[in-house]
């Protein structure tokens, strides 16, 4: 087991009519002038954001807006939030929506006290010194930011698409209403689905196997995911199993699962040049990915393979030939993935197969020019990374 260092900071206030708490959860944690920050129209369309300027407006907190935050959040909307900060003094952010609104919020927290370009702690030019505080309304369960350290902004310039962690980025609460994620789309579920079970995966795919309790952890909640996730694309407004899935992408993401193991995210490295290049859900790339990433390693982590075809996805241990079990088991997640209406390759996720200039760019970019490696289960180097990326090119599996 590797030692470990968990924190989890963040303030949860979790149910029906949960966001009936945030004036004071903002008064709770100093703020005095807030940026409400946002993405499209269905904010607006659902009344939740009518709803929170009303509250705020009748606890008498004043508050200005940004708009516009788009999948894969733009450093230009952040360095327009980083203005309208500064020019309205504003001391406190609050999220509503998803992981996109969430980063760039953060990103904007990083900014607005930082004399550089911010887009200078994406280069490693410069480390975060301070982040304004940031509480969250969410809305789609998926990225798991609401309770991580983590950051993942597109640079517009070359559509280069990086993240940090740092826990100054931690938001100081979180506010989650299974009911404001009744009207999710079911691509936008099954993309969230897909991008919650990867935070956990990407962490129990692990070259530290003796975490027997983290590893039930992660089990169960890749189960109950699952499951949850044919409940509500039957019935969306299913809370109980709606409660499940917003709970878990938390969970997913605060760092509970990755305690005593050691993160891998080479698949989420990969997919991040996929939404850069090609303006794909980052869940939907995720779950193209994944299964090419997985034979590709496959034959020197047989047992790892071989626990989570049994463990999670229900495969029976054939114990004469443990490789074909493990190999059951990743078809048995591409068949769920298929189930729930994400792809399982490149030509599903973007329409065609990929070119060879396209795979050449991915592997640059994931690559930094082959200057860095990605993984740690297994460390894959610029050459490691274009093979996975032309396996999942076909429509093979």
């Amino acid at each position: 087991m590797k030692d470990f260092n968990f924190y989890a900071p963040t303030r949860v206030v979790f149910g029906r009519k949960s966001e009936e708490q945030l004036p004071q959860l903002i008064h709770q944690y100093g703020g005095r002038k807030v940026l409400i920050h946002y993405g499209g129209g269905s904010a607006r369309c659902s009344g939740l954001l009518d709803k929170v300027e009303g509250l705020l407006h009748d606890a008498a907190i004043p508050f200005v807006e940004l708009g516009g935050v788009v999948p894969n959040p733009l450093l230009s909307k952040v360095e327009e939030g980083i203005a309208l900060c500064r020019r309205e003094r504003v001391d406190f952010i609050l999220a509503v929506g998803g992981g996109s609104v969430i980063d760039s919020s953060k990103a904007i927290g990083y900014g607005v006290g930082y004399n550089g370009n911010v887009w200078d702690f994406w280069e490693g030019c410069s480390v975060p010194a301070s982040c304004l505080p940031i509480g969250v309304v969410l809305t789609i369960p998926a990225a798991g930011s609401e309770m991580s350290s983590s950051c993942v902004i597109t640079r517009d310039e070359g559509m280069i698409k990086r993240g940090i962690n740092s826990d100054l980025c931690r938001c100081r609460f979180a506010i989650m209403n299974p009911e404001r994620t009744f009207t999710l789309p079911p691509y936008q579920t099954a993309a969230g689905v897909t991008d919650i079970m990867m935070h956990t995966m990407e962490r129990y795919f692990s070259r530290h196997e003796d975490m027997i309790l983290t590893d039930a952890i992660s089990e169960a909640l890749l189960r109950t995911v699952m499951e949850s996730a044919f409940e509500v694309l039957r019935n969306p407004e299913d809370y109980r199993h709606r409660a499940q899935i917003m709970w878990a992408g938390s969970l997913s993401h605060n760092d509970l699962t990755e305690c005593g193991t050691e993160k891998d995210f080479a698949s989420h490295r990969l997919e991040h040049e996929l939404s850069g290049l090609f303006g794909v859900t980052h869940g939907a790339g995720l779950a193209a990915i994944w299964g090419s990433w997985a034979r590709y390693v496959l034959d020197r982590h047989v047992s790892r393979f071989v626990q989570f075809a049994v463990n999670v996805m229900g495969v029976p241990n054939d114990f004469t030939n443990q490789r074909a079990t493990a190999v059951k088991g990743i078809e048995a997640l591409e068949r769920f993935f298929h189930d729930i209406g994400m792809p399982v390759s490149i030509p599903e996720l973007i329409g065609r197969q990929a070119t060879d200039e396209e795979i050449h760019e991915l592997v640059r970019k994931c690559s930094r020019n082959g200057t860095i490696t990605i993984g740690a289960m297994e460390v894959l180097q610029a050459e490691d990374m274009e093979q996975i990326y032309r396996k999942a090119n076909t429509k093979e599996v």
